[in-house]
């Protein structure tokens, strides 16, 4: 047993000390700008004491998925290159689409 405790704690020295360097920091960081948007839209829900999506979401979305698009071609990962790049098209058009919604709303009240 104390092999596969010395395995694991390998394992992990090897995974999350010894590789860490600045991408690694850029990884977690943008990983965790991508995370702060879920909080963001469970607030706005719990505030409107219903399940809203705020325009923050969305520039979370894109700022956390951008930094985890470029971390993840430094990586050459297609699988994740792919993933980020197809969400960032996402978020922009959504973005698009709330600010069109905008600009036509106030143009009718003006």
């Amino acid at each position: 047993m104390s092999n596969l405790v010395a395995d694991v704690a390998n394992w992990f020295h090897a995974v999350f000390v010894e590789q860490f360097d600045v991408w690694i920091a850029i990884g977690f960081f943008a990983q965790a700008m991508f995370s702060a948007r879920f909080i963001i839209q469970w607030l706005a829900s719990e505030k409107a004491g219903r399940s809203v999506v705020p325009v923050a979401f969305w520039f979370f979305s894109i700022a956390g998925g951008a930094i985890l698009f470029v971390y993840a071609l430094y990586r050459q990962d297609p699988v994740f290159i792919a993933g980020q790049g197809a969400g960032i098209l996402i978020y922009a058009r959504n973005l698009w689409l709330i600010f069109r919604e905008r600009r036509s709303a106030l143009a009718e009240t003006a």
